[in-house]
């Protein structure tokens, strides 16, 4: 189930008593839809997590520790001004509707007590986060300031008076009385009918309230049905399509299968988006780096095509020296001003063989300009195997810091940023950020079946640091075999065959072939690595190296992350 009206209401019946009368401390806005309150209550810090992405909208408290932007943006600015120090008086939900208010409490300049709703609206495409005066309900500010022309029914922009969006009229059956539904089904005689009028349900729970209403068409099924909101836990189910739903109640009129359940709501759903909150941050963060290095990748990959292009017709040049000694053995049929000539091939039993001439040059010129077209055709070949060379290490190095960004935690992209800016393929930027010192912590780590240690870099300054620096010689390194991917270090010298191929797993799930079958991975002793002098990141050379062939499977291997 989505972000829907009863979902909710289901969350604020913990959520509330959790925050309120609580102290806003702080507030952050660490990605473009995304912002962090942090309450202060019973000694007790709570990070409060808002999303207005239009594809997961939502909000609930966070344990996730998120670096936040060196220079904040002026919504959040706004809100410290206003917020920062104010106390949460209540939590209320408008209806059974996707519009959650909080009402807090502050003192201006002057000592006046001012009362202000920050005003979350989880409405897809239209999310957005609204701070207005409770006095006289204008807005000071909003997360999206929306252009009239794009929203007609209400204006979006500060000073403008906040107004709730259109609203579909509905039956809230969380109210509804006993004598009101039997009024209902006499105007509606089918369950799948009074099921359509009321409000905050989404597909799966409409579905869901049907089949309670076709086994029992009574207001005790009704009460049942609702009174499962007001005492809501976590399950994740998984459709037949193999999409994963979240539904704080058991369904059992939709064909689902059960993966997990929590007592706690907010444990549970901060569990299920967890994955998918790090990916979008991710790409919101590495927007303008994925950019580079796509459109990059797109000019090695022509090049390639160019280069093979040239490589066949240099390899291919047999034709230009056939055709210069031709010339030269029947310079006598040669007239001057000819455009072409036919003569007989004895290289393929004097089969014609069609000549263009240049009338400009006399018929020994002609024959010589093909012999030095063939010899500079046949000098080129070192140069373009040289140069196709030095274009797929390219293409493999943009490879692998694509590869990077697909395993990167939001934190790692200023690394990577740091990467390309050294490389020379991004502008050196004016920053007061402080540069992070790599240090294990930055990896990613993992316990094998028999408690070894197992550490992984998630880009290639972390690669080099871990397997130049950090590493033991002794130490067994792992790396998918010609595909980019990480560097994966297993801190053993005498690995049995269970450590190799759980580290080989690990290491072919950190690469270009996570989704792959029967990946071949190397592994050598950390000794057996050299870096040649002027490498990029991250590239290493290695002799003497074993392989094995593993499948990864993502569930099996982040049971082994150590958080």
């Amino acid at each position: 189930m989505a972000f829907d009206g009863l979902f909710i209401h289901s969350l604020l019946t913990s959520l509330s008593p959790t925050l309120e009368k609580g102290k806003l401390t702080k507030i952050y806005q660490p990605f473009e839809q995304d912002l962090i309150l942090n309450f202060r209550k019973d000694r007790l810090n709570k990070k409060l997590l808002i999303s207005a992405n239009a594809q997961t909208p939502r909000f609930y408290l966070t344990t996730e520790t998120i670096v936040n932007p060196d220079v904040a943006p002026t919504f959040v600015m706004v809100l410290r001004k206003y917020l920062e120090g104010s106390i949460l008086q209540k939590i209320e939900q408008v209806g059974v509707e996707r519009i959650v208010n909080f009402y807090f409490s502050n003192r201006n300049e002057l000592g006046d007590e001012m009362q202000l709703i920050l005003s979350v609206e989880l409405m897809g495409r239209h999310s957005n986060v609204i701070l207005y005066n409770a006095t006289d309900n204008k807005i000071i500010d909003l997360l999206k300031r929306i252009n009239p022309d794009e929203n007609r029914a209400r204006l979006l922009l500060p000073h403008a008076k906040y107004e709730l969006p259109p609203l579909t009229e509905g039956i809230n059956g969380l109210k509804l009385t006993e004598e009101e539904f039997n009024q209902l089904k006499q105007t509606y005689p089918e369950p799948i009918d009074l099921a359509k009028r009321f409000n905050g349900l989404d597909g799966d729970d409409r579905k869901e309230f049907t089949g309670y209403l076709e086994d029992d068409y009574s207001y005790s099924s009704l009460k049942t049905f609702f009174d499962q909101f007001d005492h809501p836990k976590g399950y994740v189910f998984q459709t037949q399509k193999h999409k994963d739903r979240f539904f704080i109640y058991l369904p059992y009129h939709l064909d689902l299968q059960l993966i997990s359940s929590n007592t706690n709501v907010n444990e549970a759903l901060e569990d299920f988006y967890q994955e998918q909150a790090k990916r979008e941050w991710v790409r919101q963060k590495a927007k303008r780096i994925e950019n580079i290095v796509s459109n990059e990748r797109k000019k090695l990959e022509k090049k390639i095509i160019k280069l093979n292009q040239e490589l066949d017709r240099a390899e291919n040049s047999e034709s230009y020296r056939i055709k210069g000694e031709l010339l030269n053995t029947y310079l006598h049929q040669v007239k001057p001003g000819m455009q072409e000539i036919t003569l007989p091939n004895y290289y393929e039993n004097n089969k014609d063989l069609k000549i263009k001439l240049d009338v400009a040059l006399s018929p020994a010129r002609n024959a010589q300009k093909y012999f030095t077209r063939y010899q500079k055709l046949r000098n080129s070949i070192k140069h373009i195997n040289e140069q196709l060379r030095i274009t797929k290490e390219n293409l493999d190095y943009f490879d692998s810091i694509q590869t990077a960004i697909d395993n990167a935690d939001p934190q790692d992209i200023d690394a990577i940023i740091d990467e390309l800016t050294n490389q020379g393929y991004l502008k050196q930027q004016t920053s007061h950020r402080r540069k992070k010192k790599i240090t294990e912590k930055s990896l990613n780590t993992f316990k094998l079946s028999d408690g070894k240690t197992v550490l992984v870099g998630k880009n290639n300054y972390q690669n080099d640091w871990l397997t130049l620096k950090k590493a033991d010689k002794k130490d067994y390194w792992f790396h998918v075999k010609n595909i980019p991917g990480s560097h994966v270090i297993l801190q053993s010298d005498n690995p049995s065959e269970t450590d190799i191929r759980e580290a080989a797993e690990i290491a072919a799930y950190y690469s270009k072939a996570k989704h792959s079958a029967h990946v071949p991975v190397d592994y050598i002793q950390v000794k057996r690595i050299k870096k040649p002098n002027g490498a990029k990141p991250g590239f290493v050379i290695y002799t003497g190296q074993k392989s094995i062939q593993v499948t990864p499977d993502e569930e099996t291997i982040l049971k082994k992350r150590i958080k």
